[in-house]
């Protein structure tokens, strides 16, 4: 008898912890090629919850690192049964042809699209105790001050690292670029001192703007952010430029048709929500979804317009 239920404890011991392995075997995971705490990995949380509270398990997995390339390659590997699921930019799937001599992944042969997610602005930060408060009075402090300035970056490759390059060829300055592995590392520096001003999004720096502990310099949009209305836009300041982050969702080449319309669909579903996308606006995100078609006519769309400008900039490669 005793031998019987030293069994049953046994096995039940076992199924206990076998069960949340075998649950999380079968969830799909989603990749955050940034570190986690960012603006965009809150973001993916947020859609991750959502999806698993609608019946499909969803995990997210921080793989940062060269311009979402760890991310990118570690994605293009996995199975393609739409369990492993890249979070994707522009960077990852354009800018990095131009920016590396060789990459580990081949962005149009290695993934296959399912959606973009949401859209917002690139932003200018810069810490509180600056000298300058907004776009024109940094450059004149630029002109003043040569060198002086160091600007943080989340990758090479993302477009909140190029709008700041390309806006300093139009306003004939040059700051001191520092990468990190994401907003957060990056935002953590800028409050320490580390650097002075940094690229990103408004998710990741919203309430330290609203606190007074960053100072927003400039909007790269055509319309003021209504989070942030009496932040003037970099074209009130005088420089033409504009610079969407899209966020996409993107699966290894290969990936059943039938997968991809299902990731779509739920993915949408979650977007939708209105209780997500008054959280996601909360936090300056732009929630926004589309088909797999709509998500290849923007990137080619983006790509044309910035794999130009990325060529012109004559940066090294790596």
């Amino acid at each position: 008898m005793k031998f019987l239920k030293l069994f049953v404890a046994i096995l039940v011991a076992s199924f206990a912890v076998l069960g949340p392995v075998r649950a999380q075997e079968q969830a799909t995971t989603i990749v955050v090629p940034f570190a986690a705490g960012g603006g965009t990995d809150v973001y993916v949380r947020m859609i991750a919850d959502e999806m698993t509270q609608h019946g499909m398990p969803v995990i997210v997995a921080n793989k940062p690192g060269a311009s979402g390339i760890v991310a990118a390659s570690y994605v293009a590997r996995a199975r393609p049964d739409g369990r492993t699921v890249l979070v994707s930019f522009l960077g990852i799937l354009a800018n990095n042809t131009v920016l590396f001599n060789k990459l580990p992944y081949d962005p149009e042969k290695d993934f296959e699209s399912v959606t973009q997610i949401a859209v917002q602005p690139t932003i200018l930060v810069g810490r509180a105790d600056l000298p300058y408060h907004d776009i024109r009075e940094m450059v004149a402090y630029a002109k003043a001050n040569p060198g002086k300035i160091n600007r943080g970056s989340p990758g090479a490759s993302v477009l909140s690292n190029l709008g700041p390059i390309y806006f300093e060829k139009q306003a004939g300055i040059s700051t001191t670029y520092i990468p990190f592995n994401g907003d957060s590392q990056a935002i953590t520096a800028l409050l320490g001192g580390s650097i002075d001003i940094y690229g990103t999004s408004i998710t990741s720096t919203l309430s330290l703007i609203r606190s007074g502990k960053l100072r927003l310099l400039g909007v790269m949009d055509a319309a003021r952010l209504p989070q942030v209305p009496e932040a003037p836009t970099f074209k009130e300041s005088g420089f033409d430029i504009e610079a969407s982050l899209r966020y996409y969702l993107s699966v290894p080449a290969g990936t059943p048709k039938t997968v991809v319309e299902t990731l779509n669909r739920a993915v949408n579903a979650a977007i939708a929500d209105p209780a997500l996308i008054a959280k996601a606006r909360a936090l300056g995100m732009e929630p926004k979804g589309g088909t797999p078609q709509e998500m290849d006519h923007l990137i080619k769309a983006d790509a044309d317009r910035w794999l130009p400008v990325l060529r012109s900039l004559n940066l090294p490669k790596t």
